[in-house]
């Protein structure tokens, strides 16, 4: 059966349901979303009073941070209404999901009006985390337990990528696979098959992660600031850790969960574990849940040095000053960039941190043995639930290979962890490792067949670092490969991604590279962010020593390679995702064509800290700028729009917002939904783009620019800001340098120049900008602290 999805209901406008509603709005689909009418109202004729509980829901989740939604203007595909009056309008819809509150009398109740008005054939899924699936469903006609399955979605929907599937016996294969490949394709999610256990596979996971590591730092006697620094982007964890994601979790959430695994899985083996240390019962017996009761494990206070943040002490059940921890392990590892090679070191270190981590990871390793087949048959599907769900970059898996699977699993034995009889048998046949990669190809161990198999679908999730085997070229910071079909494809790896002389010098020889021996470049990587811009302490060092000549060589440069990207003999297409600023942008800017991810934050924010757009940027917006003239608006408008773009370090929160930025091209550049298909994606375009017969672009000689008629127009706006206090004299000169340099300067009238013209201009005012003092002083703000000082 061809299925499509036109029209979802969301029943249920709570925090999950109404975020649920706005994130398939984001995506094209037309939503109705329908609660309760609220107490009191049920005898009211108002639309306003019988919807107000849902209206109420739906506007808090808009105006909440971050926001639900790309774009602000997806709301109006929401219609919103009540379970008395509009429930039969989920006649006309191809999807009903529910996300009432967790009670199985009232989804049963909520299930009983649905199976009065949907039609045959419609989907039915639950939004569920606690109840199970097949529960649910008991009671419905054959056609509602076909067409019914479990649906987890995970808190916010938009930015956390997990979408758990969890089938009943009576639930027909074709709405599982349909529900998979829908939530993959469509809603960017990394949707994972799970079974229908006690609280599926993620929360099972993380609970016990958690859990075992409260157990843990009473062993060892750590506090809550120790194992949050422990716990957290060192080891490839969320900022959160583990405390702070409990606070915003919710406390009596993470009890709840762990109590419901302790009580329904009493063949679990580490079900104690999950028992509720004093201390956590103290907690919860005091309403200190986190963030929704105003404290929990941590507590926000007005101070007479500001807004603070306090920590509970464990023992005390006070609270009081934040401490930084000390571990020479942890202060050792820090600075390696390579986040296997930090893991390796932190759990060998000989201190309290290696001692914590041999801990964690062997409660751990040994925990996920024991859960197959339990909750999934295959052992990707455990990793791809943590990364996805709880905001792991590395898996629990591949973090067992990355520390030896023989030599980890004999030290685990040696104190005592036992581990599943699966993992022996596969270590005697002679496999050593979860996973290995084939010709480009991730495989993973499949228990059953004793051998390794392809992960379904795993050619859509292009990782360039899969194909080190066909490695063409590399320098210290750079990786070029051969991914196969004639494409190449170039990565970088430094701090935040940033772009220096190395990233550049590797830039050029990739593009040199693909022109003589391939169809095209992709240019992307698998890191966090694409790239956080060029490297400013490189730019600091230059101009702090005055170093000019060095530094015009360095803007030189980068206007080169950017410039080389748009005039290359064969289609360069950029694959950006997460952070994408600056000179990242830049590049984007001068890419052939841009697959980005629908969560990529991208702009152009040199301004914040003193400087212009200096590799080509504010070239390039000066001729989209012109190339955007309408003869029915006044000539200056667009030009104005680019520019505070540019004025106010504008950032796009979503590669749709890049759209009505101009960022990203209308019907040239796409959004690909998923982040882990868009470099397949891009080296897709790469190949269409070279079959087609790639023509290079010519140089433009025809860029119009507004001259004293656009600078007088912008210097009246910079000075109307400058005297309402909303910008500092500095902000002022700024402004006024990237006005003249997307005027093209001084000239009598509005005038045709080359793009060369204007990265002169661009490249003398990004030079003069080196030489004050108070960009300087910005820049060294970012180095410091990370973010600019406002002078």
């Amino acid at each position: 059966m061809k299925r499509s999805i036109k029209k979802v209901a969301i029943l249920g406008s709570g925090v999950m349901g109404s975020r649920i509603a706005c994130h398939f709005a984001g995506i094209g689909v037309q939503v109705l979303l329908l609660d309760m009418v609220p107490k009191g109202a049920e005898e009211s004729t108002k639309p306003a009073e019988r919807n107000k509980l849902v209206n109420d829901a739906l506007q808090a989740a808009v105006k909440s941070n971050p926001s639900p939604v790309f774009t602000k203007d997806v709301i109006k595909r929401i219609t919103t209404g009540n379970f008395t009056d509009q429930m039969k309008d989920i006649a006309g819809c191809d999807w009903i999901l529910e996300v009432v509150v967790e009670r199985l009398d009232i989804k049963k109740a909520v299930y009983e009006q649905v199976e009065q008005f949907r039609k045959p054939g419609t989907l039915v899924t639950s939004n569920t985390s606690g109840i199970p699936i097949h529960m649910l469903s008991e009671g419905r006609s054959d056609d509602f337990k076909k067409h019914f399955c479990g649906t987890h979605f995970f808190n916010p929907p938009r930015y956390l990528r997990l979408l758990e599937i969890i089938p009943t016996p009576s639930t027909d294969p074709e709405v599982t696979d349909f529900l998979l490949a829908y939530g993959d394709l469509y809603l960017g999610k990394t949707t994972v098959l799970c079974k229908d256990t006690p609280a599926f596979i993620a929360n099972r996971i993380g609970v016990f992660s958690i859990m075992s590591i409260f157990h843990i730092m009473n062993k060892l006697g750590l506090g809550i600031d120790e194992v949050d620094a422990l716990t957290g982007p060192v080891i490839g964890r969320p900022k959160s850790a583990t405390f702070r994601t409990a606070d915003v979790v919710g406390i009596d959430t993470l009890v709840k969960v762990a109590k419901g695994v302790a009580d329904n899985c009493p063949a679990d083996e580490a079900k104690n574990i999950f028992s509720i240390p004093s201390w956590l019962e103290t907690v919860v017996a005091n309403n200190w849940l986190g963030d929704k009761t105003g404290q929990g494990f941590f507590k926000k206070i007005k101070s007479a040095a500001g807004k603070e943040i306090l920590t509970l002490n464990l023992q005390t059940m006070e609270y009081g000053a934040r401490i930084k921890p000390k571990f020479a392990s942890l202060e050792t590892a820090k600075p390696v960039e390579d986040l296997k090679q930090r893991i390796k070191m932190l759990n060998s270190a000989t201190d309290k941190a290696g001692e914590f981590y041999r801990l964690f990871h062997y409660s751990l390793f040994a925990y996920i043995s024991h859960r197959i087949p339990e909750i999934s048959e295959e052992l990707y599907r455990v990793d791809d639930a943590m990364m996805a769900g709880f905001g792991w970059e590395i898996g629990a898996f591949e973090t067992w290979d990355t520390l030896g699977l023989l030599k980890t699993t004999e030290a685990m034995k040696a104190a005592g962890y036992t581990v599943a009889a699966w993992v022996e048998d596969m270590i005697k046949s002679g496999a050593t490792a979860f996973y290995k990669v084939e010709n480009g190809k991730r495989l993973f161990y499949d228990i059953p067949s004793k051998s390794y198999k392809a992960i379904p679908g795993g050619e859509a999730f292009l990782i360039l670092s899969n194909h080190s085997d066909k490695l063409v070229w590399k320098n210290t910071a750079c990786r070029l490969y051969d991914i196969g079909d004639g494409v190449a494809g170039f990565e970088w790896n430094t701090k935040m991604n940033s772009i220096g002389g190395e990233v550049l010098e590797g830039l050029n020889k990739a593009i040199g590279m693909a022109e003589e021996n391939f169809k095209g470049l992709v240019i992307a990587n698998s890191g966090a962010n694409f790239s956080a811009g060029a490297n400013v302490g490189m730019i600091f060092m230059l101009a702090i020593e005055q170093e000019y000549d060095e530094l015009d060589m360095a803007i030189r440069m980068f206007q080169n390679s950017m410039m080389r990207v748009r005039y290359s003999s064969v289609p360069v297409v950029t694959a950006p995702h997460g952070l994408t600023l600056g000179g990242g942008c830049e590049m984007n800017l001068h890419a052939d064509k841009v697959c980005a991810s629908a969560e990529t934050y991208i702009g152009l924010v040199e301004l914040g800290v003193g400087l212009i757009p200096g590799g080509g940027g504010t070239k390039e917006f000066t001729l989209r700028a012109g190339d955007e003239l309408h003869e029915e608006e006044p000539e200056t408008v667009t030009l104005k729009n680019r520019f505070l773009s540019i004025a106010t370090a504008k950032v796009a929160t979503s590669a749709q917002e890049a759209f009505t930025m101009g960022i990203l091209r209308k019907g040239h550049d796409e959004v690909v939904m998923n982040t882990g298909r868009r470099i397949a994606e891009a080296k897709k375009s790469v190949i269409e783009m070279a079959g087609e017969g790639y023509a290079i672009p010519v140089q433009r000689k025809d860029v119009k620019v507004m001259g004293r008629l656009g600078l007088g127009a912008l210097y009246a706006g910079i000075n109307g800001m400058w005297r309402a206090g909303y910008a500092t004299d500095h902000d002022a000169l700024v402004a006024r340098k990237l006005a003249y340099v997307m005027c093209g300067g001084d000239l009598s009238e509005q005038s045709l120049v080359s793009e060369q013209y204007l990265l002169d201009l661009e490249r003398e005012a990004f030079l003069s900008l080196c030489g004050e003092k108070k960009t300087l002083e910005r820049i060294q703000g970012v180095l410091k602290s990370g973010k600019p000082v406002r002078n």
